[in-house]
């Protein structure tokens, strides 16, 4: 089962990397070629060598943000403005998952990632193996804290507005 999430989750990290590539002047932006990159370089080790399944299926999660990010973009596109109720709702939703999922496991999984050095299965897997884990999981890591706070700071403009006020909408999404 967790070699199956990989593999759909690593087509749709391979249709989103065409896609950066494709309309980089659009959607191009070097963290997200990175992102996708670094999860593709460890989820090999899963898929292709069948190793670290629960450490793949553990950073996996990480995605249950990913709706509320696209979401966001579609509210974008669809010209809602930010200060709409739906958007400032996934905003909020957006800003509370991806702490959940990406922020607030990360003493878990280290903690994991950590109980497992000098033993003899961290030893088995190998330099490359061992690369692709932790160098992956660090730069993933070091770039969902920074989305995390760009998230945060977002929310945060969005629902405060300049005169320190708590955004109020009515029901048609227009700020009052």
């Amino acid at each position: 089962m967790v070699k199956l999430n990989v593999a759909i989750t690593s087509g749709y990290l391979i249709s989103d990397l065409l896609l950066i590539i494709c309309y980089w002047k659009a959607i191009g932006d070097k963290y997200f070629v990175t992102h996708h990159v670094a999860a593709l370089y460890a989820y090999y080790y899963v898929l292709g060598e069948g190793m670290l399944p629960y450490f793949g299926n553990f950073r996996l999660l990480a995605e249950f943000s990913t709706p509320f990010v696209n979401q966001r973009w579609f509210f974008e596109v669809l010209g809602y403005p930010k200060h709409s109720l739906p958007n400032m709702v996934n905003g909020v939703l957006m800003t509370v998952v991806f702490f959940i999922v990406r922020i607030a496991v990360i003493p878990t999984y280290y903690g994991r990632v950590f109980s497992t050095f000098g033993t003899e299965a961290f030893h088995r897997l190998g330099i490359g193996a061992q690369c692709a884990w932790i160098i992956s999981s660090v730069s993933l890591d070091i770039m969902n804290v920074m989305w995390m706070m760009k998230i945060t700071k977002g929310c945060y403009k969005v629902l405060y507005h300049t005169d320190g006020i708590l955004t109020k909408t009515q029901k048609n999404g227009k700020a009052e």
